[in-house]
């Protein structure tokens, strides 16, 4: 992945994860842990409602990146005590 599309990735990455956040906390915080070639990872923490569903928060924030031109796919989910670890595969960057 060239600097170009890793420094687009990582600017789409924090905008949704500060819009994410704006709605969710203190139910659901989200924070980007790590950001590879392909891959990056998600903290999940919070309360979570509990009339939601626990994994609709990690579908959230995936539709959430495509509105913003990012399509990934969740590859793994370590579930903790107060949230989860969430790695996501990045399939395609659109220009919007």
């Amino acid at each position: 992945m060239s600097t170009e599309n890793k420094n687009k990735i990582r600017d789409i990455l924090n905008k949704v994860l500060d819009e994410y956040n704006k709605f969710r906390v203190p139910e659901a915080k989200a924070v980007l842990k790590t950001l590879g070639e392909k891959t990056f990872t998600v903290e999940f923490h919070g309360t979570f409602c509990v009339t939601c569903g626990f994994y609709d928060y990690f579908d959230d924030l995936k539709y959430e990146l495509e509105d913003h031109g990012l399509t990934a796919d969740i590859e793994k989910i370590e579930e903790l005590e107060d949230g989860a670890i969430v790695d996501f595969v990045i399939n395609k960057i659109n220009d919007k």
